[in-house]
């Protein structure tokens, strides 16, 4: 079944949908955050369909999330590793992770995350840019940005 484009909404989280949106996506840059490089070893650790993972790293390598980069010539094999602009979705994929320990995982976390300058276990929390407090929505307001088309973007005033 085709999905719905959103590359003609002006929003910033549907932009990034058009990008990372699809099933199996987000799992192969976890993946690939996580050290896989090669075809083989993505397929083998999401047990997904060669056709399907074909695509799916095609349209990363199309929006600039993955390279590739070949590793053997005969016959040719690659390497698909992050660029910059795929190694900063580490956060979305985090917030994701964590939310799904928190909600999904009954069992506790299958993965965590261990802080190398200190040892310790840790999680990501949003902090403020500028002053560094922690940041909770009820601590925000949306506002135009410099990007916005239509001022009436905003559901409240």
């Amino acid at each position: 079944m085709r999905r719905t484009s959103f590359a003609d909404m002006n929003c910033s989280v549907a932009q990034c949908l058009e990008v990372v949106g699809e099933w199996w996506t987000l799992l192969i840059v976890r993946d690939a955050l996580l050290g896989v490089t090669r075809f083989d070893d993505f397929r083998a650790r999401l047990g997904i369909a060669r056709n399907v993972l074909t695509q799916r790293l095609e349209h990363l390598i199309h929006h600039g999330v993955l390279t590739r980069d070949p590793y053997q010539d005969n016959p040719v094999r690659y390497d698909y590793r992050l660029t910059a602009k795929g190694r900063s979705l580490w956060l979305v994929v985090t917030v994701m992770r964590q939310w799904g320990d928190a909600w999904a995982a009954p069992d506790g976390p299958p993965i965590q995350s261990m802080h190398t300058e200190c040892g310790h276990l840790t999680t990501i929390e949003p902090v403020c840019s500028e002053c560094g407090d922690h940041v909770r929505i009820r601590d925000l307001r949306p506002i135009l940005g410099p990007g916005a088309q239509d001022p009436s973007a905003l559901p409240f005033g």
